[in-house]
Order: structure tokens, then sequence, then C-alpha cells
């Protein structure tokens, strides 16, 4: 590579070097040399003469129109380096020596930061360029050569101390290894030393001109140029570096392409955090600024916070470039950078304030979606609990606990009465202890007092205030129009209500409103039911000397619902009486009506004196015509005081296994029996069975049958047909009559069915009628946990007249009963 001389002016001194020279020897000039520094690496000592005849080499300047000089002055700061690059891209663009400008902006950036940490001074950027290439100095006040044992904040110092002398060549610091980096990019480079300080400088030429036979004469038009010598760059301030790094961002479009290209991360624990961050960090290199920080303040109760941060923080009495952040609501924010402003920070500025404006939006507008999604999911909660309870005071009790804590510190209800006055129900606290003296205050009376502000609350149809202790706000609780009271919650903790907290309340208390108004209706209409049940059962049963009567009702699961089942004992004269079990299709107000009309027409015609069979066939008519579609089986027993009678048949055909053992009552199978019985009383059991299910028949000795002959359910046809069957109860001895509720009482796929019946009755035989009915109700109900899906009615009749003392016959063993 040919080494041509290149030029600096130092003052009025002027010296001519080879390229890639240091000076060394006096500093009057007229003794000494220049130390050769070329690419390979080796010093060696080039005397004036050759300096002399390389410089009378030189050829002309290149025109004036071909040549661009810039020179800036730049203080010994961190932002020095970015200025430089600024400066150094912005003058290979305007020559259009674009295909120098990585090598170029590399070396001016070690080079500008080798003389800020180790000059520690302020330095000068020259950047001359010409047809062929370009030549860039940079120029510090530090004099001397660096050593090994300096710091970098001593250097100054040290050089100083040295008065010139210069060190031994081999104790020269490492840190000038950076050079390294200019020798083996630049086509020529050196350094120059002189009374103010030092020089260095490096060559780029152009790919067809570099290592060619001109190289050395095209690049002497653009060697070193005049430094000093008629411009200033003294005046160049901290304006003019932020201005050069701003000029630099705007010049490079990939600068602000990256600027651009920050998006925030969407899998990131913070993501507008980090996305401000990033962009802070990148404008903070762009305009070469000290530091900025974003604060915003998004209107959650949380204040002004620091949303991010990046180099020093402003200085005080500053006046940093603001950009405030367009966010909507109440919320605010604001960019602050510590940079002086030009013509190029704040539409950076802008660009960024905007960048951040709309990620911190994104961000608000997907936590009100997620807000609004966690509150309709607690309306919907809330919804489902409370329509789940049908009871009054459950209902009450529940609202305020789902409120706190999600809503407020504490939760009351108070309810109008019959007048319109609020009185306090209810109430639930996040801290049990305080619930005592929250229940104290909200019952007190008086002007002062929280409750004097609840009837406001009913009159205004809105949200009230509520003074302290108890801050917070009290809600009306209306329902189709009617007012039910007032729902007040307390203010959450260190904080007031927010606009959505008030809305999600007043919604929360037209559910909760609606929830308690549908519970009194349940309640009514339960009661309603209850007493149009009451009304189909006789109010009590006739108390018998010698016949006891016993019964157990259940209704249905749904107790807000009027069953078809119903029983009747109906006195016909004396020692005479009419048992009456019946079934009316289906459930509701309609077989309500149909079963009234069942029993009403059975107690008119037997007060009229007719026979069963009439009263019967009457009875069938009348649901014919009147039924409305509806069908009832009935069970009619006629039972009379008679006197013992070995040959009285005991009525009935066997059922096939369910008898007990195939002995008959009657006559003398009944081994004894009879004629025991036969001094005393029996009670005569006519029975008619209209679709029944046939009773059950149980002996004093807990033998076991069931009895009747089963006819056609009244409704259904204009002609029916319905046996009757008389049955003899000796003392002790029992009838069952009962429902299909009981043998379709269901578990899974099981049922209770007939024989379970019976046998649950067997035992039973030494009880009384109202004992045996308890204890089969008992049976029947526990057979499943599920609620009872149709009513279940049972009527005991029994013989309680005492048998005479004798021993009772043994009960056959259940492996007799059901193989008979």
């Amino acid at each position: 590579m040919s080494a041509g001389p290149a030029i600096c002016q130092v003052g009025t001194a002027a010296v001519a070097g080879a390229a890639g020279s240091r000076w060394v020897g006096s500093r009057g000039g007229r003794t000494g040399g220049w130390m050769s520094a070329g690419r390979s690496g080796r010093l060696s000592l080039v005397p004036e003469a050759a300096e002399v005849a390389a410089s009378a080499a030189l050829p002309a300047a290149p025109p004036a129109g071909q040549r661009v000089v810039r020179r800036v002055r730049l203080p010994a700061d961190r932002r020095t380096p970015a200025a430089a690059r600024a400066v150094v891209r912005s003058v290979l663009q305007d020559a259009k020596l674009d295909e120098l400008l990585d090598t170029a902006l590399l070396l001016a950036t070690e080079l500008s930061t080798n003389a800020v940490i180790h000059a520690g001074t302020d330095l000068a950027l020259i950047v001359a360029t010409d047809e062929t290439g370009v030549t860039v100095m940079v120029v510090d006040d530090a004099r001397g050569i660096v050593v090994k044992s300096a710091e970098p904040t001593v250097i100054a110092d040290e050089l100083r101390q040295t008065n010139g002398a210069r060190p031994p060549i081999d104790d020269l610091s490492e840190r000038g290894r950076g050079l390294l980096l200019v020798d083996h990019f630049a086509d020529r480079w050196g350094t120059t030393h002189h009374r103010d300080g030092k020089t260095v400088w490096f060559r780029l030429n152009r790919r067809a001109m570099s290592g060619g036979p001109d190289a050395a004469g095209g690049a002497a038009g653009g060697a070193e140029p005049d430094a000093l010598d008629g411009d200033d760059v003294s005046n160049v301030t901290v304006a003019d570096l932020t201005a050069a790094a701003a000029a630099e961002a705007v010049a490079d479009p990939r600068s602000l392409t990256a600027l651009l290209e920050i998006t925030p991360d969407a899998h990131a624990d913070d993501p507008v955090a980090d996305f401000a961050a990033a962009l802070l960090s990148r404008l903070v290199d762009l305009t070469g600024a000290s530091g900025g920080l974003v604060r915003c303040d998004l209107g959650e109760g949380a204040g002004q916070t620091t949303l991010a941060r990046h180099g020093r923080t402003p200085r005080a009495g500053a006046a940093p470039v603001r950009v405030r952040l367009a966010l909507g609501g109440s919320a605010s924010g604001e960019l602050e950078l510590d940079a002086a402003l030009n013509d190029y920070v704040r539409p950076l500025a802008n660009l960024v304030a905007e960048r951040l404006t709309l990620a911190l939006e994104n961000e608000r507008l997907r936590r009100a979606d997620r807000r609004r999604q966690t509150w309709l999911t607690f309306l919907a909660e809330a919804s489902e609990l409370l329509a789940q309870s049908l009871d009054v005071e459950l209902t009450l009790a529940l609202i305020p606990r789902l409120l706190v804590p999600r809503l407020g510190q504490w939760s009351a209800v108070h309810t109008t009465d019959s007048w319109g006055r609020l009185t306090f129900k209810t109430a639930a606290h996040v801290d049990e202890d305080q619930l005592p003296q929250l229940e104290a205050t909200l019952r007190e009376t008086g002007t002062d007092p929280a409750s004097a502000r609840l009837p406001h609350t009913l009159r205004a149809a809105g949200k009230v205030a509520l003074p302290a202790p108890v801050e917070g706000f009290a809600v009306p609780l209306i329902a189709r129009g009617q007012l039910l009271g007032t729902l007040s919650v307390g203010r959450p903790a260190h904080r007031r209500h927010e606009p959505d907290e008030i809305s999600v309340m007043q919604d929360v208390a037209r559910r909760a409103a609606l929830a308690v108004d549908n519970a009194r209706i349940h309640a009514e209409r339960r009661h309603v039911a209850q007493t149009l049940q009451r009304s189909l059962l006789p109010p009590a049963l006739p108390s018998v000397s010698g016949v006891g009567f016993g019964a157990a009702y259940v209704p249905t699961g749904d107790d807000a619902e009027v069953g078809g089942d119903f029983y009747d004992v109906v006195p016909l004269r004396d020692d005479k009486w009419l048992v009456v079990m019946g079934d009316v299709s289906g459930k509701g107000v309609e077989a309500a009506t149909v079963t009234g009309l069942v029993r009403e027409v059975i107690r008119a015609l037997v007060r009229g004196g007719r026979p069963l069979p009439e009263i019967i066939g009457r009875l069938n008519e009348t649901l014919v015509e009147r039924g409305r579609g509806r069908y009832c089986t009935l069970a009619l027993a006629s039972v009379e005081r008679v006197n013992g009678d070995s040959g009285a048949d005991d009525g009935g055909a066997d059922d096939g296994g369910a008898d007990d053992g195939g002995a008959d009552d009657g006559g003398a199978d009944d081994g004894g029996a009879n004629a025991r019985a036969g001094s005393g009383k029996l009670l005569s059991a006519t029975l008619y069975l209209a679709g029944h299910e046939r009773p059950v028949l149980v002996r004093s000795d807990g033998r076991i049958r069931t009895v009747g002959t089963g006819g056609t359910a009244l409704g259904l046809l204009d002609d029916i047909s319905c046996p009757d069957t008389t049955v003899r109860l000796h003392p002790g001895d029992s009838l069952i009559f009962y429902t299909d509720g009981v043998t379709e009482r269901r578990r899974g796929r099981e049922l209770f069915g007939g024989q379970r019946l019976r046998d649950a009755a067997a035992p039973l035989a030494g009880y009384s009628a109202g004992v045996m009915a308890a204890r089969l109700r008992t049976a029947t109900i526990g057979f499943s946990s599920e609620p009872p899906r149709d009513d279940i009615a049972l009527l005991v009749v029994r013989n309680d007249l005492a048998l005479p003392p004798a021993r009772p016959r043994p009960r056959p063993s259940p492996t007799k009963e059901r193989a008979g």
C-alpha cells in the first residue's frame, strides 16, 4: 500500500508526515521526525527530508464543489460517540459515499470513545470528504502518551506531569489497542502530537481507488485537512451534540424503523411496562438524551406511578422535554426526556408518546373488558345462588354475604313492613368481631344515625351516601314496582367505590329484590297449597271406643303443589263408619278441584243414605261429566261392629303368595281364634275397590295378606264394575289402606313395592293404628334419599277390642310365609 503524505496544520506550525506516522522528537520542529505506524505494525523514524519531499509531491486540492468538510466540538460526555456517528453519517451521505459508511462509523466511534474515556477532555471532530474518500480527525486536549498505570480519571494529570517527556515505548498503555481496529480497516492513519494536545486521524478510500497506483495521489487531495485554521469549533455545545444525534436518527431509516417495529410482548408479565421501557431506551439513544421516564395515572385509585425509566433522572432545575399522553377517561400520563429541544427531539418524543398512549389505551380497554367479564360472572353466579333459594329468610341472609368482601367491608339489608317502615334484617362484615357493633349502629334511631338516611333511599329510588362511622351507599330493593327494603354496602378499605362497583351494586340490588319477591310469592303459594291440601283432608280422625284410626300423609317433594291423594272417615250411624281412600290423577289446582269434588259428592250421598254401589255409580257419572279428563281410583270400606260368627266370610281371594301361609281366618281354619273372638265384638269391613290398591290385612299374631277384589277406576268409562268383599277384623287385627305413592316410591330403578310394605307391617301387629301409620310412613320415606315424586297416603283401621287372656298363636316363619 502506498504511503502518501498527510498535512495537519496546528496553530502556525506546519508539519508534514508520511502516512500512518507519529511525531517523535522536540516540539520546536527543528529536530526529530515522524514515527511510522503502517499496516505492518513496525515503527520507523522518517527524516524531515523525506517529509519535505513527500510534501513537495502533494497535488493541488480538489475543486471546492467536490469537497465536504464538517467541524464540530464535542464535550467529554457519554453522548459524544453517538453525536460523532451522526456527524460522520451526515457528511458521508452528503458526499454520496455510502459504501464507506459502516467502516467510517465503526472507526469514528472507536476514536471518539477513546478520546472521552482516556483523554477525559473536550474534543474536536473534523470530517473531510472528496471524490475519492473520507478523512476523519479526532483532536483532544490531552498532551503526551497514555501510560500503563494511568486511570481514565487521572490521565490528563499524569500527562501534564511528564512535562513533555516521553515514556518508554514498551510502557505504552494496553488501552491503545483499540487503534488496531483503525490499523486494520483504514487505508491510512496516524497520530499528531502538538503543543495543546494530539490528533488521531484515518483515511478511507473508495473500493475502486484503494490499492491502485493513483491511490496515493488521489488520497493526497483528501489528506488531513486544515483542522484549526480558519474555523473555530470551540463554540459547539451540548445542544449541538443532541442535534447531531437527532440528525443521525432522522438520516438513518433503519433507526426509525427499529423504533416503529418495537411492539408489546403479549406473553410478558407486564407487557405495557416492558414496551414502554424498550421505546424509552430507543428514544434516549436516538436523541442523545441523558435519560427519560414515563409517568401515568390510570385512574384506578393507585395514583401516579412510574411506568418506565431509562438513564439519568432529569436534573433539578433543568427544562426537559415533556409530552402529554392523551389517555381517555380519568387517566393521565406524561413522557419526560432530559434532552435539549430542537427540530428532531419533539417529533420523536411525540411519536413515542402516541405509541405509548395507544398501548396504554389498549391495555386499559383489555383490563376494562376483563373487569366487565369478571363482574358479569359475579352477577351470573349471584343470580344463580339467589334463584336457588325460595325461602325468604334464607334469601335475605344470603344477599349481604354475596357482596362482602367483593364490593365492600360490610353489607346489610333492611326490609319494609306493612306500614312501609324499615326494619333491620341481616348484615355481614369481613371482620366477624365487628358485626355486633355494626348491627347496633344500624339499629340506632334518631336524626344522626345512618338508619335515618335509609328512608331517603326509598323516596329517591336511587343511591344515598351513608355517613361515618358506616361510610358507604344504600340502594333500594325494588321488585315489580314494590319497595321491599334497602341494601347497604360499606366502602372498600382505603378507597372509595368506583363507578362500575356502584353499578354492579345496583344491579345486585335489583336481582336480590326480585329473588326476595319470588321467595315471598313462593311462600304465599306454598301457604295456599298447604291450606288447600289441609282442606281436602279431614282435620281429625274420629275417636271411637274399640276402633282405632290412624293416618299419615306426605305431599310430593314440591310443597307448593297440591296432590291428588286423599283419605276420609265419615260416620254413618252408631257403630258404623265409611272409610275412604282415593287418588286423583295428576297434581295441581285442577287435581285438587277434582279431589274436592269427589270428597264432597261422597259425603253428600252418604248423608242421604244412599248405598255404596249407588254412590260409586253416581260418582263415576260426575267424574265423566265434570272431571276434565281426570280419573280417580277409590277404596271404600263400610266398617261396623258385629257379633262373632264362626261361619262368617273373611273375604276375598288370595293374592298368590302374599297371604299368611294359606290359612283362612273363617270357619274351622281359624284354629280356635274365632271361638275366642265369638264372645266379643268383631269389625266387619265391606270393601269396594274401584281401580285402587288392595289393602293389607294384618292379623293380631302377625300374619299378613292382601284382601279385596279389584274393579274399574272412576271417570274413564260410563259403565263400571266394582264387586264387594267382606273382611272380619278380630280384636288386634288391622286393615291398612294406601295409595300408589307408597308402593311406587323409587330408589334409582328399584321400587318400594308391596312386598316391602307387608314386610314392614308384619312386626307392627301389636301396635296402635296411629303408631302403625307413622312407622310405615317412616319406612317408606327412608327407602330413598330423593324427595317423594308422588303423594304418600296411609290409613289404618284396627280393632282395638281387648283380646281374652290366651297364649297367642306363634307366627309362621318367613320361609313358610313366602312358600305359602
